[in-house]
């Protein structure tokens, strides 16, 4: 197969399947990890079956199922500080360091895959810009197509604006990608408009709704692991309690741990294995002799606890939201206020429109969540149901874009007038 670089020079690779890089940065949480493993579960349904090489920023991406097909290479691990700072968070590098040995390794992998295409998360030039050596070399190759996927809330209007000004983003995605993917619904969050972000930015830009978490469900092996962890002949109805990966979930998951479950219900705790190990162990002590409370650490794939949940109380991360409006359960969400705003936005916003209920963490006590369990178990009545059809459109785009005629570059006017 012949293709041409951005100087007009033939380059030639192969045959074989198209070839998809899926990247993201990792810092807290598994929120953006989890996002690509979606996203990569449905490439891999697109004939012909694409080669998918994930890049992950936590080592603890080795522990999750991953679709056939798709491959991980895991990078050395970001800590985030309580300010917002980012450290090494395992090894004993000063900050350049860690961010000069990921973006070397970026490149390189970058380099032998020779990807059709590449999806960044989140952040346009990864985290502390460790993908601006990679994105300038597939640029200058001329083929492979770079598409930003955003989830459908940043943070606060002026931080992001201030944000991206400070990191340049807005040059990057000018030079270097070709179409912006927001993973929400238009209706409810207009992402360029909400940050008055500019008429190239809008043009590029496509809404692909939320994407619907069910399809989860299908992975092999959904189901066995949540099936081992949860006590046998226990039928009782189970709240989940569920942090993500837990670094500040602690006072959230104690609450739980004191809060009076309503008669013949039993709760469900996740807390994710980014909990400090102090935490996680007042947390086991807390539980104590409770014959109605069982928490568990990490899962690989905890969709099937979601999905047979009678209620679920979180914080506000997108994946976990995603959850919840995907199998309509009535959800008690406790975001995170500091030091982004993102969480409070979207619970805020989800609230009005009726989709879950919002606890604020000033608000939260064991005796705040057994009032909200104390309620009516009604589903919830959201006055507009929310776009949930982004694991479809994600998967047709992507086949529209792999079927393009290879010899038209990302830097050919002709693809430009096609976007």
């Amino acid at each position: 197969m012949k293709h041409f670089s951005a100087n007009g020079a033939k380059t030639t690779r192969h045959g074989g399947a198209p070839r998809i890089v899926l990247y993201s940065h990792d810092t807290v949480g598994f929120g953006h990890l989890r996002r690509n493993l979606l996203l990569a579960q449905a490439l891999r349904s697109i004939e012909p079956r694409p080669d998918i090489l994930m890049i992950a920023g936590m080592h603890e991406a080795g522990g999750f199922h991953i679709p056939e097909g798709v491959d991980m290479l895991t990078l050395p691990a970001y800590g985030k500080t309580a300010e917002g700072t980012y450290e090494a968070r395992h090894l004993g590098l000063d900050l350049r360091t860690i961010a000069a040995l990921r973006a070397e390794t970026i490149k390189a992998a970058l380099a032998a895959f020779d990807p059709d295409l590449m999806i960044v998360d989140n952040v346009p030039r990864g985290c502390q810009g460790e993908l601006d050596l990679a994105l300038h070399m597939l640029r200058k190759r001329g083929r492979a197509r770079v598409i930003l996927g955003l989830r459908d809330i940043i943070d606060s209007p002026e931080t992001v604006r201030a944000q991206w000004l400070r990191q340049r983003n807005q040059r990057a995605l000018r030079d270097w990608f070709d179409e912006i993917w927001i993973y929400g619904d238009r209706a409810f969050f207009d992402l360029p408009k909400e940050y008055g972000f500019s008429a190239d930015f809008r043009a590029r830009s496509r809404f692909m709704g939320y994407l619907d978490q069910r399809h989860r469900l299908s992975l092999p092996r959904a189901t066995e692991a949540a099936t081992r962890s949860v006590p046998d002949k226990d039928d009782r109805p189970f709240v989940l309690c569920a942090v993500g990966g837990g670094k500040d979930g602690a006072d959230l998951c104690h609450s739980f741990a004191r809060t009076t479950l309503p008669p013949n219900r039993r709760g469900i705790i996740l807390t994710g294995t980014q909990m400090p190990g102090k935490d996680q162990a007042a947390l086991t002590r807390q539980i104590g002799e409770r014959d109605d409370m069982q928490v568990l650490r990490f899962l690989p794939e905890p969709i099937s606890l979601f999905a047979a949940a009678d209620r679920v109380i979180t914080m506000g991360g997108y994946n976990t939201v995603c959850e919840a409006l995907s199998f309509g359960k009535r959800s008690l969400i406790v975001p995170r206020t500091r030091p982004r705003r993102e969480q409070v936005i979207r619970a805020e916003r989800l609230s009005r429109a009726g989709a879950v209920d919002m606890l604020l963490p000033e608000h939260l006590s064991p005796d705040s969540l057994s009032q909200w369990l104390s309620r009516p178990q009604a589903a919830p009545q959201p006055a507009r149901p929310l776009d949930m059809s982004g694991f479809e459109r994600v998967r047709n785009r992507t086949a529209e874009i792999l079927a393009r005629d290879p010899s038209i570059t990302t830097s050919s006017p002709a693809l430009k007038e096609a976007l």
